[in-house]
């Protein structure tokens, strides 16, 4: 299993992020990209220059973020 720190090791260079609203997209929406296996990450549409953050596929089922939401298969 992964954690933080190899998590951020990964590249994400050339990373496919999609986005879910929850609503209308007129304030930004949440991005996720699978990055590796069961390493993903979860971007901001409005804020396109932070750093993503890094989750493994548990973190991510923890926090009720779902990959299927984004069109993305675990």
């Amino acid at each position: 299993m992964q954690n933080g720190t190899d998590l951020y090791a990964l590249d994400i260079n050339g990373a496919s992020f999609v986005k879910a609203c929850g609503g209308p997209c007129t304030e930004g929406c949440v991005t996720l990209a699978q990055i590796g296996d069961n390493a993903w990450a979860l971007g901001d549409s409005k804020r396109p220059d932070a750093q993503p953050l890094r989750f493994t596929t548990e973190e991510l089922d923890a926090a009720g973020i779902d990959p299927a939401r984004f069109c993305l298969n675990v």
